[in-house]
């Protein structure tokens, strides 16, 4: 486990610095720089949100011309769980590291391959190196409070993406640029119980990976607005598939098997990678994936063909590319002083439910 300074009371979360840092150029020792530029090679409502936590809301800068180059440059270490190995970090990347360079920022990538020490470890490194901000998607939203506390201490501001920390770590952070993972889940289960229309149906659910703060969000946001809003709708099992096709048809198997194909009207599953896995799980079995209620959460190369298909019956749309893009924007805000930390900006992306009816629509066209 890395040695990152632990919690000192809490009189760092209160702390404000009274201005931004000016733009510094850091020369690490030689093995630390090799071991933290692991460039990546491998991972609601339909208009933007974004508020402060005085509640106010503004509007989102999607669009931002430079026509000169910048006249600050900044470092930015960007902590992150996924890259080129998988397809949202990799079309994520590309408008990350394009908007940047216009906002004059430059990308220390690191891939943790959603192991919460590993992240640890990157950001100690990160921290040490002194850069002018942290940009973290938290591999494990629970482990990253002693990355935000190290960082705190070091006056490093960190901006969050894709997966928000929880309610005792925002403090630490600057602000949240990504999905409503809750709502998305939300939206999910509105679609579910638009679909069963009223009928008594057990589904069962394909969750993403344990831990993972975007799986635990959209599992609670999907459960709660079925038991409040559709009592004929019953979760008969539910099983963690940690994002992935092959988890998702093997986890769909066992449930399938364990609570009988006669006892299963539908599937929601937390990602439509997944959705795929458990449509092959019916399919084995001889089954029309077209007769089942399915919803997912995405709209991505693999899911937006099986609406169109009619073997899911919905799911959200989620955009990398506004996310890469829009990143970047609130991370300049931070380093130009235009956040301040007492601020804690929270940015929803866009979230719109993709069913056949538009799934051809250019605004929802699938990115990843």
């Amino acid at each position: 486990m890395p040695s990152l300074t632990p919690p000192s009371g809490g009189t760092q979360r209160e702390r404000k610095r009274g201005k931004m840092r000016k733009s510094r150029l850091i020369l690490a020792p030689a093995a630390m720089l090799a071991a933290s530029a692991l460039i990546l090679s491998g991972c609601a409502a339909e208009e933007t949100t974004e508020t402060t936590e005085s509640a106010e809301t503004e509007s989102s800068s999607d669009d931002t011309t430079t026509e000169e180059a910048p006249a600050e440059t900044f470092e930015v270490y960007a902590l992150f769980p996924q890259g080129n190995d998988q397809a949202y970090g990799s079309t994520l990347i590309e408008p990350l590291q394009a908007n940047g360079a216009e906002l004059g920022i430059n990308f220390t990538l690191s891939n943790s391959g959603y192991d919460a020490t590993k992240q640890l470890a990157e950001c100690e490194i990160a921290v040490a190196a002194q850069p002018d901000g942290i940009m973290l998607w938290p591999a494990v939203g629970s482990a990253v409070r002693p990355c935000l506390v190290a960082a705190d201490n070091a006056g490093i501001p960190v901006w969050v993406i894709n997966t928000d920390v929880g309610p005792a770590d925002a403090p630490l952070t600057y602000g949240y640029s990504g999905p409503d993972t809750y709502g998305q889940g939300v939206a999910s289960a509105e679609l579910m119980c638009e679909a069963v229309d009223g009928e008594e149906v057990g589904i069962i659910q394909v969750n993403g990976a344990a831990g993972n703060g975007t799986a635990i969000d959209r599992d609670n946001g999907f459960t709660d607005h079925v038991e409040a809003n559709c009592p004929n709708v019953t979760i008969l099992a539910e099983q963690n598939a940690d994002w992935t096709p092959a988890g998702a048809k093997q986890v769909a198997a066992d449930m399938i098997s364990a609570e009988g194909i006669e006892n299963i009207g539908g599937i929601y599953a937390a990602d439509d990678s997944m959705v795929d896995g458990a449509v092959q799980a019916l399919e084995d079995l001889g089954e029309d994936a077209s007769d089942y209620f399915i919803t997912g959460i995405g709209n991505t190369k693999l899911g937006n063909p099986l609406v169109k298909e009619g073997k899911m019956y919905g799911t959200v749309f989620q955009s990398s590319v506004w996310e890469g893009e829009n990143a970047p924007e609130y991370m300049h805000r931070v380093l130009t002083g235009e956040i301040a930390k007492g601020d804690r900006v929270t940015a929803y992306m866009p979230s719109v439910k993709v069913t056949a009816e538009n799934a051809d629509d250019p605004e929802v066209a699938p990115e990843w």
